[in-house]
């Protein structure tokens, strides 16, 4: 039996507590507070200023601008006034950066640059620098050695004799150092012996060869400066003043003391109803346990 009034109980506070209307609607909290609040008063006209410090990344449309009450002033807004107190620092810079090409055609290696290039300093300056092409230089970043046989003709003539040993055994040839290695012998005149021809004369065609080679790059390293200014902001503060003008709001503030007059006695009648609907509910939960056991006990006899 107790436990069941105690649920009864609980189930009623609960429905009352439902229907009755809120006791106090929580006020929006702003978005960000004034960091200054200054009133002033001049021929009849009331002032108040709100000053708010930003940072340069804040949305000062968070700044709250709607009218409110204040001491029996009604405020509106006027304006809203910015001082940038931000400090910014400029210097130039400048960053060498280095490449590999195949390639030491400056045509070619503007072609494969980037066109801008963002950069953040160790000292915390930030901006975007252009590549500056009077500066590009191409190291060659190794070599490979190639060799292949050249070679090179002389013709020796008018010879008292086909003997080799009346020829050169190494010639120069565009620079290059070339050795005998071929011989072909011509007659170039000739006597005759008892009727027979005789060589008197000979003319040699010598072949000389010998070795070429070539050193070539097998890549290039480039290098480039990229130039321009960079800045770093020192203070990023800015000041906003939401400037109100204010305007004697006795009527309103009347009518808004009546209100919450009001309201404060809707709400203690509220507050009445709670006790008496629990006795209330409470009664019938008792005297109906009271009937139903009654009822139950006569059905019984009855039987």
């Amino acid at each position: 039996m107790k436990h069941r009034i105690v649920g009864i109980l609980s189930a009623a506070l609960m429905l009352l507590s439902m229907s009755a209307p809120a006791l106090a609607a929580a006020p929006p909290s702003p978005s960000i507070y004034p960091a200054e609040v200054r009133a002033s008063e001049e021929n009849g006209v009331a002032r108040l200023e709100k000053v708010y410090y930003l940072t340069m990344r804040d949305d000062p449309a968070a700044i709250p601008t709607e009218d409110f009450d204040r001491e029996g002033r009604h405020y509106t807004l006027l304006d809203v006034l910015k001082t940038d107190m931000s400090e910014t620092d400029v210097k130039d810079y400048a960053e060498v950066i280095t490449l590999d090409s195949d390639t030491k055609d400056v045509g070619e290696i503007i072609k494969t640059l980037e066109p801008e290039l963002e950069v953040v300093t160790e000292d915390g300056y930030n901006g975007i620098l252009k590549p500056d092409y009077t500066t590009i230089t191409a190291e060659a970043a190794g070599y490979k050695t190639s060799s292949w046989t050249v070679s090179a003709s002389r013709t020796y003539p008018n010879l008292s004799d086909a003997d080799i040993s009346l020829l050169p055994k190494s010639i120069e040839d565009s620079g290059r150092t070339l050795t005998l290695a071929d011989v072909d012998w011509q007659d170039a005149g000739t006597d005759y012996v008892d009727g027979d021809p005789l060589a008197v004369r000979y003319t040699a065609v010598a072949t000389y060869t010998g070795t070429a080679t070539s050193r070539n790059a097998t890549g290039y390293t480039v290098t480039v400066d990229y130039k321009g200014e960079v800045s770093k902001t020192s203070c990023d503060t800015v000041v906003y003043t939401a400037v109100f003008s204010g305007t004697d709001n006795s009527e309103s503030l009347a009518t808004d003391t009546v209100s919450r007059e009001s309201a404060a006695r809707s709400t203690k009648a509220y507050l009445l109803l709670i006790p008496v609907g629990v006795i209330a509910l409470g009664a019938a939960g008792y005297f109906g346990r009271k009937w139903y056991k009654h009822y139950i006990n006569k059905k019984r006899g009855y039987e």
